[in-house]
Order: structure tokens, then sequence, then C-alpha cells
């Protein structure tokens, strides 16, 4: 299936996963188009919460998945939120989800992660290096936070996986939460610190870096949206938006959320959700955070970044076409006060939603597919930050012809 470096590649989709794997195709000589309906970052790149998480090896269905559920469905408030109205068309992705938390899936899924993670914070930082962004990507270490006993053993698997594939962990009390944070409120007596990890200050900036770089050294970024991957003989011929017709000898589908929409007219059937995320950023908050804090009893990242603080997460099931909820983001503004009382939050604050791909296992599709020329990269979910300059290098290697220490296996669309 690979190709040489002489070839060239339609990389469909211009988020973060997109950009660096067209910039690391790009410096191994091929020749490059991205195209993407919008500018570089402008999707869900440009609103993630930051946090480069290699250690994040637990896959979102856990041993026990099934016993909060139905108090999430409940729930309007819950981290989680799937509305009733949509239920019938989440079926199937939920019934795959379930058994996915299966204790042997489990275990399968955390060593897949675990690969395709590591060294994921140096990948981010020789990109950065060379087209001259440094700063953006910083080792901080991230704060975990939980009310009591109860509320972190919840966690206790999550956490068991991240020990077990290496993560440096380091356990904290109240006095320990405010050595690191002296915001952090009353509500929160027990840390998790994992010095190792880090965030991006700017992730749109951090998109647009990249992209930059990739045209400078003649990289072409066009916005088109694409409609159909033209094939003949079971090889990819062109990829054809609604301005124009793009011919290649390879067509790389970054295309996030839209993927498994766009590939349906080539029969493949993927069980891709969207899980709808939402951020509120406070461009001035009247107080210092120096790391991303999560409030894992919500399961919401407070991240400082350039353009201030920002609260993001939850999961909301709706499909693409569903309007955002305010409610979702009313929820975030909530938890920023709780974590943070002395937080300043304007009354006119906006919000942000985006939708994050997501397969029932956790892991994305990636590598080959069944037709000659046409490759997979998407369905990161809430580690497409991190997960993106590794996997962009492992694909470029591929199409490439160069070897690899990965195997693919785990992560082909064959698994569905």
């Amino acid at each position: 299936m690979s190709g040489s470096k002489n070839d060239t590649v339609v990389v469909i989709g211009a988020g973060i996963v997109g950009v660096c794997a067209a910039w690391q195709l790009a410096r191994r000589g091929a020749g490059v188009t991205l195209i993407d309906r919008d500018e570089p970052g402008r999707g869900c790149s440009y609103g993630n919460a930051g946090a480069l998480s290699f250690g994040s090896v637990a896959p979102l269905a856990m041993p026990g998945v099934m016993r909060d559920a139905v108090s999430m469905l409940l729930d309007p408030a819950a981290p989680l939120r799937i509305p009733l109205t949509y239920l019938p068309k989440a079926a199937t992705w939920l019934t795959q989800f379930v058994r996915a938390a299966r204790p042997d899936a489990v275990k399968r899924i955390s060593d897949a992660l675990s690969t395709l993670l590591a060294n994921s914070i140096e990948k981010h930082l020789e990109i950065l290096r060379d087209v001259g962004a440094t700063g953006i990507v910083r080792r901080t270490g991230q704060l975990y936070l939980y009310p009591d006993e109860r509320w972190l053993a919840k966690d206790a698997g999550s956490w068991q996986l991240r020990k077990a594939h290496g993560l440096r962990i380091e356990r904290l009390d109240r006095e320990g939460i405010l050595a690191l944070e002296p915001e952090v409120g009353p509500d929160y007596a027990i840390g998790m610190f994992t010095p190792d990890q880090g965030m991006s200050v700017n992730p749109y900036r951090q998109v647009t870096a990249i992209a930059a770089d990739f045209a400078r050294h003649g990289g072409k970024i066009v916005r088109d949206n694409v409609v159909a991957i033209e094939v003949e003989s079971e090889q990819v011929r062109a990829v054809r938006g609604e301005a124009g017709t793009y011919p290649c000898d390879h067509a790389v589908v970054c295309a996030g959320a839209w993927s498994a929409q766009l590939l349906r007219a080539l029969d493949y059937a993927l069980p891709l959700e969207s899980q709808r995320g939402y951020h509120v950023t406070v461009a001035s908050p009247g107080i210092s955070i120096s790391r991303p804090v999560v409030a894992a009893d919500r399961k919401v990242f407070l991240t400082p970044m350039e353009e201030g603080l920002r609260a993001a997460g939850t999961v909301e099931f709706g499909g693409l076409d569903r309007a955002p909820t305010r409610k979702r983001a009313e929820f975030l503004v909530r938890d920023m006060a709780r974590v943070f009382p002395r937080v300043q939050i304007p009354d006119g604050w906006s919000f942000w939603m985006g939708h994050r791909p997501c397969f029932p296992d956790s892991l994305p599709v990636m590598g080959p597919s069944r037709h000659r020329g046409l490759w997979f990269n998407f369905g990161h979910g809430h580690l497409g930050l991190t997960m993106s300059a590794p996997s962009g290098d492992i694909l470029a290697r591929a199409i490439c012809g160069e070897p690899s220490n990965i195997d693919l296996a785990p992560f082909s669309f064959a698994r569905f």
C-alpha cells in the first residue's frame, strides 16, 4: 500500500490532525494539497482544552460504565449527556461502547493508546521547533481534583492503567493542592498531579503556525468542500470538491466527525459519533493558574491560555446538525466558579461548541483502507491534539514506504 516520496497526496481536513499529517508528508518531499471548507484550525481544533495528555491510556469505556448510565441520562447536568430523542440513533454506538468496557478489551485498547501516545509531547516540540513556534507547548504538568475518597475511587481503574503504563503520578492532600494552585476552592481535598504532562497555550495558533510553515515550503492549502473521493479499479484517482477536482496518488481522510459521512459512498460503515464538546473562555479571570486543572468529578478541564482561562469539557451526543445547547456551557461556568471561587466571570460570557470525532473503543481509525491509495486518520476523540503529532508522523511514514515501529492493526477500520 505504500508509495514513493514523489507521489501526490490530498489531505482532507485542516484541523490539527490533518495539518500535522500534511506537514509530515511535505517534509518528506511529497506534493501535498490540504483541503478544508474552512481555514486551518477553525473546526474542533480551535476550541479544545489544550491538554497534552500522553498518559491518557484509559478508554472512555471502563468496567462498570453502565453503573451510572441511567443517572447520566436523567441528569441534564451530567458530564455525559444523551438526549432521549437521540438515543435510537446512538444505540449501535452505545452497544459497541459497552462491549469495549470488558476487562480484556480495556487492556487491549489501553496498550494501543499507550503505543500511540508515547513521546507525543516530544513530537509536538519537534514540529514547533522546526516551524519556529516554540513556547506554544509547555510541560506544566496537570492537576486532577477530587472532592473526597469516594470520587477518587470511581477513577481508580483509570489511575491504575496510567501508572501501569509508566505515567508519573503524585497524590496530594489539600495542602499540596494549594502549594501548586492556591486558587483552588475548598470543595476539593484530593489531588492527583502528573508532572510530566503538558499543555498548549493556544491550540489555534499552534495549528496555524504549522499550516503556515507547510505553505511556505510548497504545500498547497485549498478552501473547498470535499464531496467525494473518486476511485477507479479500487485505486484512488482524485478528490472532488464543490469548486474543483484534485487528482492524486493518495487521499488521506482527516475530516474529523464528518469522515464517516464522506466515506459512506465507498461502502465504509464506521460507528463514528460526534462528542459535542463546549468551552467558555474568560479573557480576564482575575486569578493566576499555572497549568491545566481538571475537576475530575465533572470531567472539566480548566486551562490557562493566551486568550484567558478556558473551561472545556462535557460530552453531549446529538449529531452534526443539532444546534448547540447553551445550558451545557452554563454548567462549565458553574464548574469554573466552583473550582476557582475568586474567578471573575463577566455577565456577557459567550461559548463555543465543536465536534470531537469518537469511536466506541476510544481508538482512532488510522492507516490504509481497502482501496489503494486511500488512507484514514480520524476519530481521535478528546485526544486529538495530543495524538496529532505522532499520528501524522506514523501515517506519513506508512504512505512514503518508510519503516515504522508501530503496529497499525489495532487502529484498522476493519475492526468494525
